[in-house]
């Protein structure tokens, strides 16, 4: 039976579903690392890749079971996305981008939910989450226009979405706070344009190009409010703008493990660098810094792991929505990635000459790091937000 085939045939969830996907993603592993150039040089994950990971549960994962989704335990789900990274930064973070574009498709109208989903759950979503075009109210619903960056995943995405400014007679509509109003578009993958943009320093394999919309008159029920009360019942879907950035350290996490991995396999093949007395397994310098690098791994892997259970015994509770709790994701997502890249750096340092060519995993994963960091949920800026709140904490304890 052809692949395609088993696929449309699997329309039941799977029995022990996270074994399946991870016994897929063990079987899959060999390939996706044989093939990274292939998918670094093509700038996308090859056809034949993604029907693997469709097939072996990757875009299910956090679809309600309402929808023949797995609907995993959402820490379940984020080991998912790490064992991916680990292999590859590129295909972890398609499958990171599969996870999150379901998880905010459940904040649409319900009957686009239903057409999205009418032909399974197994479909690829993906979109830009800056607010590149505006929404012009009109009889029919809203005249769209726009052009939005960092797309990741659209050369195989069945639907796209992107945020809009909501616009009447030309002027930005006044939301929250005096700030311009905001709205999601959702449609179809075959009614956007994508411009081939993707030309970047790392995560060179995601696709992340930009996409377009000529102005058009898109009914209102294919848009819909990030913030607002969630349509899809259970604890995955009630706080949207939560989960994205414990979901990041993922990455962060995922490319630190894989960099380890590379730099041990290097060193276990008796390598010698230009002039070194011994080789680097038995250089006490190298193992020195060694010792640090899994110091700094394991409070990595300990940090996430404490944020992703924290913020699903909130979801369980109910208590997701809270404005505190999104500030501490985004000081973790900030910290993992820091913390990550300094990892991937002192790898590479310690690799020497040989971490330079394209042929090295390592030098690779130094560019995903790098560039996964300069993520707008990995971004500085936030530590401001997190110094507020610790003043504000600090404060009510005092009084």
């Amino acid at each position: 039976m052809r692949l395609q085939e088993k696929i449309s045939n699997r329309s039941l969830p799977l029995r022990d579903p996270l074994e399946e996907i991870f016994a897929g993603i063990k079987e899959l592993a060999p390939e996706i690392q044989a093939r990274a150039a292939e998918i670094e040089s093509a700038r996308r994950v090859p056809p034949d890749l993604v029907a693997r990971l469709r097939y072996i549960g990757l875009f299910r994962m956090f679809v309600p079971r309402s929808h023949g989704g797995l609907e995993l335990d959402f820490p379940d789900g984020v080991e998912v996305m790490k064992a991916m990274t680990r292999l590859d930064g590129s295909m972890g973070w398609i499958s990171i981008v599969a996870g999150v574009g379901s998880l905010i498709a459940a904040a649409v109208r319900p009957e686009l939910y239903q057409q999205i989903y009418q032909s399974g759950p197994d479909v690829a979503i993906c979109g830009s989450s800056q607010p590149g075009g505006t929404a012009e109210r009109v009889a029919d619903g809203y005249r769209v226009r726009g052009r939005w960056p960092f797309a990741s995943g659209c050369t195989h995405a069945d639907w796209m979405g992107a945020f809009c400014i909501i616009t009447e007679n030309g002027e930005p509509v006044p939301g929250p706070q005096g700030k311009p109003q905001i709205c999601a578009v959702v449609l179809p993958a075959r009614e956007w344009e994508i411009e081939d943009t993707w030309s970047a320093a790392g995560l060179k394999g995601t696709g992340s190009h930009h996409i377009t919309l000529q102005e058009r008159v898109v009914p209102e029920t294919h848009f819909f409010d990030i913030d607002a009360a969630p349509r899809t019942p259970g604890p995955l879907y009630q706080a949207l703008r939560h989960l994205p950035p414990i979901v990041h350290g993922a990455l962060s996490v995922g490319l630190a493990e894989g960099a380890v991995d590379d730099l041990l396999a290097l060193a276990h093949t008796g390598r010698q660098q230009l002039y070194a007395a011994t080789p680097m397994r038995e250089s006490e310098t190298f193992q020195y810094e060694l010792g640090r690098i899994s110091a700094d791994l394991a409070a990595a892997q300990a940090y996430h792991e404490t944020q992703v259970a924290h913020h699903w015994r909130r979801a369980l509770a109910g208590t997701l929505n809270d404005e505190d709790l999104m500030i501490e994701g985004a000081r973790s997502a900030v910290w993992l990635a820091t913390t990550c890249v300094g990892i991937a750096d002192a790898c590479f340092r310690l690799a020497g000459s040989s971490a330079v060519y394209d042929s090295s995993p390592l030098q690779r994963r130094l560019r995903d790091l790098h560039v996964g960091a300069q993520h707008a949920h990995a971004q500085q800026r936030h530590y401001v937000d997190v110094g507020k709140l610790a003043l504000r904490r600090s404060a009510g304890d005092a009084g």
